[in-house]
């Protein structure tokens, strides 16, 4: 579901994935490069998301496989 929300809008699906400072730093990057290059950016916002959430995943996996 994180991942409809990075094609929808990318700064709150990071803010989803456990990094709410950088999905609010990346708001106001995201809001005004939207308005300025007509969405031309809007793909690299989507793969930034796509990346933290693969690396929180990532992460959440680690750390569980450490607790067993």
């Amino acid at each position: 579901m994180n991942y409809v929300f990075a094609i929808l809008l990318p700064p709150l699906s990071i803010v989803f994935a456990g990094r709410p400072f950088l999905g609010v730093l990346v708001f106001f990057i995201w809001l005004p490069a939207i308005f300025f290059t007509g969405g031309l950016t809007h793909p690299m916002f989507i793969l930034l998301a796509w990346f933290i959430i693969f690396a929180s995943r990532e992460d959440r996996r680690e750390r569980d496989a450490r607790q067993r």
